[in-house]
């Protein structure tokens, strides 16, 4: 292929990704941007293909077997996993950087390649390798495979610093000398690293190392693209490692805390659900029925809804829908109030929410909830805890303490819609729900909210 050709083509697919994250930046474009940004990837592809002599039979049943991976993936894992699956799809990015960078040195045996050429492979095989062991361990504390609590012992600390400078000395070994041997322990102590440095952070900051991880999946990307001279493979992977870092930084503003306290604070616990009833001693709670939610709610004049984690596992964004549907009826403003951490991943609420026909205009950000809270009747709270945790607020001795929360005891009535006081991801307890504005609806979300329905249907 002319060499001014296929420039102009990368340069045609790198334009297609820009674009395509530009558009992914609000609810009402994403789609499109998506469909941009994968017609720019193909673009790439198919170019990189056609300039390279490669056995078209190999590549064929290799784009089968991923295309039917994909689909697979796509229909059959709900919204509540798609942090794992995030978490997988970065581990396996920065395995392919590593491997392709690798398969480069091995070609070349290190020997007779530029300094800087050298550099990036080497760069590549570390960052990809940490990210893909790490990517796994991020995806087993979600799942559930490996506990979300830090595993810590003493010394830590100095034994993840310890293998980190053993990597950079390798790397360095490689670098001097085009050797084999010490770029391949290197690799295998990138290995180690990712699963050490991942182990000791608590369940309640996966959603942090997942955005810090698609960073590393994309430098190391860029990284094999200088190593295989492909500039839509460099842009693509900037641009994957830019975006990824602005995620981190919004998500630890979110939460109030630095980055180095998420690595290596080892906060937060697995937050698990619990069992059905309260297991709290920390006060004396007053419970409701949904009946009683249903006529508070029907002669309220504004509910602010509040999802959380719980509204995800129970799937009860359609039913939570039909809920307001039944009230707007009954001419009742319902906003949602959407936390920039709910959930386990920024806009996982939105991307739910908007799964059941929720309008966009209807989402508020932190600061447009808190601003209309004191003139709003009641906060339907649905399976939240730590982002309306007022300990984060009033308690300074609180780990969340300074944590931008939505404000929502300062409503008139607070309804809490949860299976049990079990603590959050934080790992906490929370005031919140001993308040004497705040009811607690103990019950399955979705099963909560379709008695709720019934009721207002007969109300």
């Amino acid at each position: 292929m002319n060499p001014e050709v296929r420039a102009l083509l990368y340069l045609l697919a790198a334009i297609g990704f820009i674009l395509g994250l530009k558009r992914l930046g609000s609810p009402r474009t994403a789609r499109s941007g998506n469909t941009i940004a994968a017609g720019g990837m193909l673009l790439a592809i198919v170019v990189t293909l056609l300039d390279a002599d490669v056995g078209w039979g190999v590549l064929a049943a290799g784009a089968a077997v991923g295309a039917v991976i994909g689909a697979v993936l796509a229909l059959r894992i709900p919204m509540t996993s798609m942090p794992q699956l995030v978490a997988a799809f970065n581990g396996f990015g920065g395995a392919a950087s590593a491997l392709v960078a690798g398969a480069e040195f091995v070609r070349t045996d290190g020997l007779d390649v530029p300094g800087e050429i050298l550099l990036t492979m080497i760069l590549s095989v570390a960052i990809g390798s940490v990210t893909f062991t790490g990517s796994l361990i991020a995806f087993a504390k979600l799942q559930g495979i490996l506990g979300g609590s830090p595993a810590t012992y003493p010394g830590q600390r100095a034994v993840n610093g310890l293998i980190a400078l053993s990597l950079i000395g390798f790397g360095l070994w490689a670098q001097v000398t085009g050797d084999a041997t010490p770029f391949w322990i290197g690799a295998g102590v990138a290995l180690v690293l990712g699963i050490t440095a991942v182990l000791p952070i608590g369940g309640a900051d996966m959603p942090v190392v997942i955005a810090l991880l698609n960073s590393l999946s994309g430098l190391a990307a860029a990284a094999t693209g200088f190593v295989i001279s492909n500039s839509a493979l460099v842009i693509g992977g900037a641009l994957v490692g830019a975006s990824g870092l602005i995620l981190t930084a919004l998500m630890t503003e979110a939460m109030n805390r630095s980055l180095g306290n998420v690595l290596f604070g080892a906060f937060g616990g697995d937050g698990g659900s619990g069992g059905q009833g309260p297991t709290s001693t920390g006060g004396d709670v007053r419970t409701t029925t949904p009946d009683d939610v249903a006529i508070a709610l029907g002669y309220a004049s504004r509910v602010m809804v509040v999802p959380g984690y719980g509204l995800a596992v129970a799937q009860a964004q359609h039913a939570l829908r039909e809920v307001a549907k039944a009230l707007e009826e009954r001419s009742v403003e319902v906003v949602y109030g959407i936390h920039p951490v709910a959930g386990r991943m920024p806009g996982h609420m939105n991307v739910l929410l908007a799964e059941a026909d929720v309008p966009y205009d209807l989402l508020l950000d932190l600061d447009q909830s808190n601003a209309i809270m004191p003139r709003t009747d009641i906060v339907l709270v649905l399976g939240a805890n730590d982002v309306v945790n007022p300990s984060a607020r009033d308690d300074s001795g609180s780990p969340i303490f300074g944590m931008p929360i939505i404000e929502v005891d300062n409503a008139t009535t607070v309804v809490v819609v949860k299976r049990s006081l079990s603590p959050g991801f934080a790992g906490i307890d929370n005031p919140l729900f001993y308040k004497d504005g705040t009811l607690m609806l103990f019950a399955d979300a979705k099963k909560a909210l379709t008695d709720i329905e019934s009721a207002l249907e007969i109300l």
